[in-house]
């Protein structure tokens, strides 16, 4: 299937509003719950967002077969409006990541989101093989995830730039201010930079005086409303009103996400479940918070204004 986007069109696309990773929906034999998920994409897309990236980190890539990834995606794809870009997971081995990537093109996915290789460290320059590897095998446009065992240097970054004409995002999940802005101060606006920290709106103020002019919502799939009233004081520079919401929600709800490690994904599905959505539960090797831990995140998402 062909991407109603070209490459440069997504870019401009995904980085002019927020993004979000859906949750993958499971029943509780753990099984994909493609009905509920389809629901649950319609019921996002609803929103005006710069993007979905299906099976993503929050969508628990790690736990899913390359079958079901595939499924998944063609599920998202099949599901949100036209105009909604849908972007695909690939990862693991650079073999495994290209194919990941052809079947993204199947599924009818607009662009693709680069996991970290699997397990092993690499040197700059076998990173750089790996995302070139993966932009040669698709006409979708490719965003990196500069995160764990997949760090790329300013360098590598601008290397990448000139030499992949679809790679079109930096994602930085590792929070290294002098990276960022060494990425930015090369490229400018040849690539879209993207906020993906854990819970990204604790980092989202001081990020767009970077030229990170978006991020990933997970809190976006239970409070829709509320992540977008945040993207907007965010991108609106209105600090009083992101302090304020930070201090209502966002930092309470990290003291629960910090917990345990694996929480990350674990505390969405929980607000969904809390928001009269659920979502089933997660796969190993993650586990569910707790009942206190799910009462302690209801009374959070109680005691918020209306919208």
């Amino acid at each position: 299937m062909t991407s109603s986007f070209t490459p440069a069109e997504l870019g401009r696309r995904i980085g002019s509003g927020l993004l979000s990773f859906p949750v993958t929906h499971f029943r509780d034999d753990l099984s994909f719950d493609e009905d509920a998920y389809r629901e649950h994409i319609v019921r996002l897309a609803e929103y005006d967002v710069g993007g979905l990236f299906a099976a993503g980190g929050t969508g628990e890539f790690f736990s899913l077969t390359p079958a079901e990834v595939e499924r998944v995606v063609t599920a998202a794809a099949g599901s949100a409006p036209e105009g909604t870009p849908i972007l695909a997971p690939a990862g693991y081995g650079t073999a495994t990541a290209v194919e990941f990537a052809t079947a993204a093109e199947r599924a009818g996915a607009d662009g693709i989101l680069l996991f970290p290789p699997y397990l092993t460290e690499a040197s700059q320059e076998g990173l750089a093989r790996h995302v070139e590897a993966v932009c040669r095998a698709t006409s979708l446009g490719v965003v990196i995830y500069s995160r764990a065992n997949a760090v790329y240097q300013a360098d590598t970054v601008a290397r990448l730039a000139e030499n992949c004409p679809n790679l079109i995002g930096y994602k930085d999940g590792v929070g290294d201010i002098d990276t960022v802005t060494r990425i930015h101060a090369r490229l400018g606006d040849r690539l879209t930079y993207i906020g993906g920290l854990p819970t990204a709106e604790t980092y989202a103020l001081p990020y767009l005086q970077l030229g990170v002019t978006t991020y990933s919502s997970a809190i976006f799939n239970f409070l829709p409303e509320f992540a977008l009233t945040f993207y907007r004081a965010v991108r609106e520079l209105r600090q009083a009103d992101v302090t304020r919401m930070l201090s209502d929600f966002v930092l309470p709800y990290t003291d629960i996400r910090n917990r345990r490690a694996g929480y990350a994904v674990s505390i969405v599905k929980a607000g969904l479940t809390a928001t009269g959505h659920g979502a089933g539960p997660v796969r190993p090797p993650l586990t569910d918070i707790t009942p206190a831990e799910l009462d302690e995140l209801k009374a959070l998402i109680t005691a918020l204004p209306a919208s």
